[in-house]
């Protein structure tokens, strides 16, 4: 038999406490836990529900057989008839947990001590992972750099961000994009998962993303100057940035792409040169959103249905291919831009000279930017 030194687990108890960052009131619950488990292996029944008092003053540990007040017990390990439990406790209620049994822990089995050890380890895993993750509660949203630990063989990507591992899932993960292990990488801090164990998500193929990058770059951001109204991403492939300003005589989508281009290549330096950015103006009237939000193609005309948020855009055959993109994804990521179901038609052709003027998209700005300083330059 191994003797239980509750002292000594009060030595352990606060060096655990002082190397791992825990409250002790947590790190007590899982030893008293852990004394239950082993308690009940050694002498007590499976079903049972064990409860221990630890005193680290007095060096005692004290285990209780609990059970529930009910009027006719089902289980005799773990309910009580009300006139049995009032005959223990006087004032016991029904629905009322009494303690039925107490039993000094003084002594444990190998088998039993060796449960109360890897019930320790596996609580404490989960109470240090649980305190980590608190940490990032107000970073969700952010952007933080990690290094790649390692790819499961799902694809799924874990980051080492300090003390915590954040889990990037195919889904948020940037098309074609590799991510070898021990390299640093920026990620968004999307959310924390608590269906199946405490998780940190993070994301580099989220809108969010890319919202959060170009917050970065783009200081009148912070004033209220200009703002981004909605973001719709197909990561790797294409994004398209509704943007806006409250402002008059200021261009917002001139405001995002910088002088010379500038804040959108930082942009296209982190998620890559492969991903287009369609950067349009925002308009409250829906029929001018879809127009813009179709960029690059030229629409003839547009007719909307508020009602069942759908709209038909008529354009040229011409331009047919360029308004529903490769795969249905122009059409596609204006759909979701806008939030209204886009059908495309085939209308007349429109003569040379009565075709609108081309609207410049962010490429186009950017080209436009760059040969105007190599002008400048000669």
């Amino acid at each position: 038999m191994d003797t239980l030194d509750v002292k000594q687990l009060a030595t352990a108890i606060r060096a655990i406490v002082a190397e791992k960052g825990l409250p002790e009131d947590v790190v007590i619950s899982v030893i008293e836990q852990a004394i239950a488990a082993a308690w009940r292996r050694e002498y007590g029944e499976r079903d049972q529900n064990v409860a221990v008092d630890l005193n680290l003053t007095d060096g005692s540990a004290v285990a209780h057989v609990m059970k529930t007040v009910v009027e006719e017990p089902e289980s005799t390990a773990t309910e009580i008839d009300l006139a049995v439990a009032q005959a223990i406790k006087p004032d016991t209620q029904l629905g009322e947990e009494i303690a039925v049994e107490s039993h000094e822990v003084t002594t444990f089995g190998r088998v039993a001590a060796q449960t109360a050890k890897q019930v320790v380890l596996q609580r404490l895993r989960e109470a240090e992972r649980t305190v980590i993750l608190a940490e990032f509660e107000d970073k969700i949203g952010t952007i933080v750099t990690g290094v790649v630990q390692r790819v499961d063989n799902r694809g799924g990507v874990r980051v080492e961000i300090g003390k915590a591992t954040g889990y990037m899932p195919t889904r948020e993960q940037i098309f074609g994009e590799y991510y070898p292990i021990g390299s640093r990488i920026k990620v968004l801090i999307k959310d924390i998962e608590r269906e199946r164990g405490s998780q940190l998500i993070v994301s580099r193929g989220s809108g969010e993303f890319v919202e959060y990058l170009f917050r970065q770059e783009v200081p009148e951001m912070e004033t209220g100057a200009v703002e981004i109204k909605g973001v719709a991403r197909e990561a790797g492939r294409r994004t398209k940035l509704a943007v806006y300003s409250s402002l008059p005589g200021i261009d917002p989508v001139g405001t995002f792409v910088g002088g010379h281009g500038t804040r959108v290549q930082s942009v296209m330096n982190e998620i890559g040169d492969q991903e287009k950015i369609d950067i349009i103006t925002y308009s409250d009237d829906p029929a001018e959103f879809i127009i813009n939000a179709m960029s690059p193609a030229e629409i003839i005309s547009v007719r909307v249905d508020e009602e069942k948020h759908r709209a038909t855009v008529t354009v040229s055959k011409d331009q047919q291919s360029i308004a529903i993109g490769r795969s249905g994804q122009n059409v596609r990521l204006a759909s979701r831009l806008t939030g209204y179901e886009i059908d495309i038609e085939a209308g007349e052709e429109v003569p040379e000279e009565t075709k609108p003027e081309p609207r410049k998209n962010v490429e186009d700005s950017l080209f436009s930017a760059i040969e105007e300083s190599s002008q400048g330059e000669e």
